[in-house]
């Protein structure tokens, strides 16, 4: 039966243990080996699955090897050589500007700031929080991907549909301690059993505090929809 805590917090952290326990592996699984290289798999990686970018990036980074070799690249054999990926046009205009930018305006290093993060083609706060984390060490907040998003509405910690608003919401929510792997947690749990479509309630280690259970729920809060 699917009963949420009575407190918000205590639900959060509820879920958390139980994910901990679960997943206790749980990472980033893009292949990256510099900041450049994380930056560029993050802005791939925008609705397109983490396995696809890393098949795509393999031979992407023997290429294109610094910022200089980005700004420089004609923008459609870019394009060519991120063929695959969603929005591939689009997104080779986002790595070619953002190799300029980094060349232009930051003596070819990604920047650690948000601001300056946010800046770059192509980048919103969900890339720049794991740019931050991952490649500098700093958690200024929680990624919030598809995962994230869908699962934690689920679960009733968060109320707001828009990831920004949803940040805000679990930030209060979290302790700063949790707020990277929180992420990972979540993508993990989504990835195996959560899935956007039809979630496997019966072997969810969250069953019973969720109040989007099958087992004994009509709608789906992620989508607010009833259940197929």
């Amino acid at each position: 039966m699917g009963t949420p805590l009575d407190d918000r917090e205590e639900q959060a952290a509820a879920v958390l243990d139980r994910l901990y326990e679960e997943y206790p592996d749980s990472t980033i699984s893009l292949n990256f080996a510099d900041r450049l290289e994380l930056l560029v798999a993050v802005v791939l990686s925008a609705q397109c699955t983490d396995e696809r970018v890393n098949e795509v990036t393999e031979d992407l980074f023997e290429k294109y090897q610094s910022p200089e070799d980005y700004a420089a690249a004609d923008e459609e054999e870019l394009a060519e050589d991120i063929y695959g990926i969603t929005f591939h046009n689009n997104k080779a205009g986002y790595l070619k500007s953002i190799g300029e930018t980094l060349v232009e305006e930051h003596d070819g290093e990604v920047p650690d700031t948000m601001s300056a993060l946010t800046d770059l083609s192509g980048v919103g706060r969900k890339t720049a929080n794991v740019v931050l984390q991952h490649g500098h060490d700093v958690v200024e907040g929680i990624v919030v991907d598809t995962h994230v998003q869908r699962i934690a509405r689920r679960l009733g910690i968060a109320d707001e549909e828009r990831p920004e608003k949803i940040e805000q919401e679990l930030m209060e929510l979290v302790p700063e301690s949790d707020w990277q792997q929180f992420t990972h947690l979540f993508i993990s749990h989504g990835r195996a059993v959560c899935t956007a479509r039809n979630p496997d309630c019966e072997e969810c280690v969250l069953e019973d505090v969720c109040p989007s259970s099958k087992l004994d729920s009509d709608v789906d809060l992620a989508s607010g929809e009833a259940w197929g």
